[in-house]
């Protein structure tokens, strides 16, 4: 082999290695990232039916129902609602009319499995965009008011 075919092998065998680990990266990456959505996004069809994703707003007034360690809840963002499934112990903050977070899985016939709830840490928390969809959903009525 000459030294000019070993440099353009070396290259080659680099460019190789850096290509393949990138996709290793890329792919683990995109199995971890879980994006945020609206119940108004959910119910518009934008979420993933069976992939993770979190659902943010504000526990629906009158919506909690508890058998055992099993609750069931629905997250609204004033405009829409999402029923939400969850098994296991619910923070101690959790409860009507307070922001929350929850991370899971949508099935195909709405429901949210949430494998995740977090509840907001005071008075003046909630994610931003979950404060976003809120004021959006709420433009629309207020206007409709006004009329």
């Amino acid at each position: 082999m000459t030294p000019r075919q070993r440099r353009l092998a070396v290259v080659v065998a680099v460019l190789l290695t850096v290509g393949l680990a990138s996709a290793l990266v890329l792919h683990a990456l995109r199995s971890e990232i879980v994006f945020f959505r609206t119940p108004t996004q959910v119910l518009a069809g934008e979420a993933p039916v069976g992939q993770a994703f979190r659902l943010g707003g504000l526990v629906e007034e009158g919506s909690v129902q508890r058998d055992g360690l099993q609750v069931r809840f629905a997250i609204t963002d004033t405009a829409q609602r999402v029923n939400v499934i969850y098994q296991g112990l619910l923070p101690d903050l959790f409860r009507e009319g307070q922001g929350v977070v929850a991370q899971g899985r949508l099935d195909a016939q709405g429901l949210f499995h949430a494998q995740q709830v977090l509840a907001k840490h005071d008075e003046n928390y909630m994610p931003p965009e979950a404060g976003e969809a809120v004021s959006r959903a709420v433009r629309p009525a207020v206007e409709e008011g006004a009329r």
